[in-house]
């Protein structure tokens, strides 16, 4: 059954564990979140960007749905950009919605979200905001300490907005890092402290188990993950090809037909395997099995 992020979310924080909220985009990922959540009696988040056909990946959800009634969940469209892409998604069905306005001056990202939130709250959406700005692991090393969330700023900015999570930006970044992260764990400790509302980390990829498990024990609720998860489900791909990747970008040897008994179908349950048995994992490492 799907419900409000807000509520899932305020259990975890009330109880001491973390979410996972897997980003879905297809048929593939939404019926291994759902499986991966029953198989563990988990609580469990769809992130869904609006890149990724958002109506398409809400009627999906909604499909599964269905099929696993057991299953606790809430549908969050993730990274809101446009004020349309954020309606968009309340009207198709999102339980909650992120209105990512971390990039702009305090006072607009402010007067922005509560305007969503007020939209949102009025049919029962929750709405998740990021103070601080979570960057690309790309440049992490260039752009990680200036979009540190600042404590003297988030709980104005809670009071102010109304909004029911936070992500917070406390050393980790989105993709693949270039460089060790380096998470400021006392900074999390203060902002769990200091604030009434559950707290979201952005750029859980890469950021490893010890890193992530810390986070959770400190105040995080909600792990965002998306890299990862696509990373495994790729190499499970490899497996069932049967090619070694390395070798043909060397020399091309196996070519157009390199394995011509593969399938579409199965090469998608390949790697739906792989996607599900992280995510299983990542369940498991922030205390989610048994908490729905």
């Amino acid at each position: 059954m799907l419900t409000d992020m807000g509520t899932i979310l305020r259990k975890a924080k009330k109880e001491g564990y973390g979410v996972a909220a897997p980003n879905v985009w297809s048929g593939v990922t939404v019926k291994s979140v759902f499986e991966a959540a029953k198989e563990l009696h988990a609580p469990i988040i769809f992130d869904c960007a609006g890149i990724h056909s958002l109506e398409e990946t809400v009627d999906m959800v909604k499909f599964y749905e269905r099929q696993f009634p057991e299953v606790s969940g809430a549908l969050n469209l993730d990274h809101g950009g446009a004020f349309e892409e954020i309606i968009t998604a309340i009207r198709c069905g999102c339980t909650s919605v992120m209105v990512d306005r971390s990039t702009l001056p305090f006072e607009e990202n402010v007067r922005e979200v509560a305007e969503i939130v007020k939209i949102a709250h009025a049919v029962g959406v929750s709405v998740e905001a990021e103070l601080g700005h979570v960057g690309q692991g790309f440049e992490y090393e260039t752009t990680r300490d200036a979009g540190l969330t600042r404590k003297d700023e988030a709980m104005e900015f809670v009071k102010q907005t109304g909004v029911d999570c936070l992500a917070v930006s406390v050393g980790t970044s989105h993709g693949t890092y270039k460089g060790t992260p380096k998470l400021e764990f006392g900074l999390l400790k203060e902002l769990h402290e200091m604030l009434p509302i559950p707290l979201v980390l952005h750029g859980g990829s890469g950021t490893g188990d010890d890193n992530l498990k810390k986070a959770v024990e400190t105040g995080i609720q909600k792990v965002n993950l998306c890299t990862d998860l696509s990373n495994a489900g790729l190499e499970e791909l490899k497996k069932y090809l049967g090619i070694d990747y390395d070798s043909m970008e060397k020399d091309g040897s196996l070519g157009e037909f390199g394995n011509p008994s593969a399938n579409m179908y199965d090469a998608g349950n390949a790697m739906g395997k792989g996607y599900k048995e992280l995510l299983k994992h990542y369940i498991t490492l922030f205390g989610g099995v048994g908490r729905a």
